[in-house]
Formats: C-alpha cells, structure tokens, sequence
C-alpha cells in the first residue's frame, strides 16, 4: 500500500521568511526589514480570506498595503522563484523518496511557483495542490480534499508535514491525519502534532515511525 507525505512548501522546505525578509529590506530598508516583516504576516491571511486573489496577487497587494512606492510592489512576487530550499531539504527528502514515500506538495501558493521551487529541491513529486488552481486557502480544507480526491490515498497511511500550525497541523488534525511539525522558530504547540522536529533531519524516522511500510 502506497504511504503519501504530503507537505506545505514555503517555511517547510524554502525558506519563507529569509525569502520575503530579503526583499523587504531591499524595498523599505534593513531598519524596518523585521516590523514589516510582521506587519507582512497579518496581511497575508486576510488578503487570501475569500480565495479569490492568486498568490501573486496576495504579494502584491500586501507590498500596496506595507507602503511600497509604485513599481516596487512587484518585487515581492518576482523575488519568489529564487528563494532557497532550507539546506538539508534535498536529501531529507530524497531519504524519504529511498523508503518508498510517496511525495505531494499542498501550497497556499500559484503553480509556476511551485514549479520553481519544485526545480530548486530537485526531488520528484508525485503531485501538488496550489490554491490559485482550486480557488482556496489553508487552513481550508481544500487542499487535502483535492489531493484524495486526485491521489485516492488512504489517510491511514498518509502523514502531513508542515512548520505551521495555522495553516498545515490544526486542519490536518481535523482531519484525522498523522502530522509532523517542522518546528523552525522553537514555538510552542497549540494544536498538538504527532512528531515533532527542529528541521527536516530525521523526516524519514518521523514518517516511518507515523506510518510503517
């Protein structure tokens, strides 16, 4: 029987926050690179509210909205292609695909960013759900309807991985689903994931110790 991880993108595999922080302080300056960083985590959910916006368009109108002067709203968005995956991504994931995991990526993102990104890790993914293709944002539940709906998996023998508890561990537990928290930034739990990590080193044993082969 196939076993499926699938796993939110950026902050779980690219590095989201160096990504937009990066970009932020070529925009409003290294001085405010943090602030707006945080103010940038506010906006973020309550553009994608209603699902209608492409991420694209999410990045751009949050820039409008954090004050960038006209022409440079778009740096946002056209910085995304070239954020980097974390460094231990690659064989994390590769171990992973060794074992016989099958790999899927369900992103609050847009599919020629997934497919960018998806280049830069360089492992082979069986599937991706964007929530520009399916009009819906995590924590919805859309991405995971979509991907059963695609993949057929069984959810016994499926394990979400994901480094936020908002968007990925709460609705995967709703769910039903095994998680495992990438827990980048030393937070503590709300939702209570079923293994937890500082990094994706040792994803293998966490998904092997989820689900046996």
């Amino acid at each position: 029987m196939t076993r499926w991880a699938t796993f939110d993108c950026y902050g779980t595999l690219i590095d989201w926050n160096g990504g937009i922080r990066a970009e932020l302080a070529r925009v409003f300056g290294e001085e405010r690179a943090d602030e707006q960083l945080r103010r940038y985590h506010e906006l973020e959910p309550e553009l994608e509210a209603d699902g209608r916006r492409s991420y694209r368009e999410v990045m751009t109108e949050a820039m409008r909205r954090l004050g960038a002067t006209a022409g440079k709203e778009f740096g946002l968005a056209d910085s995304l292609p070239g954020w980097q995956p974390f460094p231990e991504a690659r064989t994390s994931l590769e171990e992973a695909c060794r074992r016989g995991w099958k790999l899927a990526i369900l992103s609050n993102t847009d599919a020629d960013y997934i497919a960018a990104s998806k280049q830069l890790l360089g492992v082979p993914f069986a599937e991706s759900v964007v929530a520009s293709e399916i009009g819906s944002y995590k924590p919805a539940l859309g991405h995971w309807r979509e991907f059963t709906a695609r993949t057929g998996a069984d959810p016994a023998r499926h394990v979400h991985v994901g480094a936020s508890l908002f968007h990925d561990i709460a609705p995967a537990r709703r769910l039903g689903l095994p998680t495992v928290w990438i827990n980048r930034l030393a937070e503590r739990p709300g939702p209570e994931p079923d293994a937890e990590l500082p990094d994706l080193n040792g994803l293998a044993d966490a998904l092997d110790m989820l689900v046996s082969e």
